[in-house]
């Protein structure tokens, strides 16, 4: 069993970054994808971001070019997120596919807790 924490949220001003952090408790498996999602309130959790075993992204339309995936070692992910918007305004949730690349949260074996990002002036 993995469990996954999230850390790096807050509050900020638009225009500015974050870097969210994903711990897990144990080593990931190669073979997993890495996959980040949030939730605003009265929203659906959405897909934002994604990262195949051998490296290759996915990202929404709505944070291309503002959002980068990354992961450091077996244990621990990021999202790095830039210009932020406040209709990026959500708990954000780290989470962990064993069949590999999905866009949708039911595919996702793995979540963590989430982590509140609040984007406003």
């Amino acid at each position: 069993q993995v469990h996954l924490a999230e850390s790096g949220g807050g509050l900020v001003q638009p225009g500015s970054s974050l870097r969210l952090t994903c711990a897990a408790s144990i080593r990931i498996y190669s073979s997993s994808f890495l996959g980040w999602f949030r939730q605003a309130p009265g929203n659906n959790r959405e897909f934002v971001a994604g990262m195949r075993p051998n490296g290759n992204t996915y990202y929404a339309d709505s944070v291309k070019g503002r959002a980068t995936i990354s992961r450091d070692g077996a244990e621990t992910f990021y999202l790095q997120m830039n210009t932020l918007k406040p209709e990026d305004t959500a708990i954000y949730y780290c989470a962990i596919a064993r069949k590999g690349y999905s866009r949708r949260s039911e595919d996702y074996n793995y979540w963590g807790q989430g982590t509140q990002v609040t984007v406003s002036s």
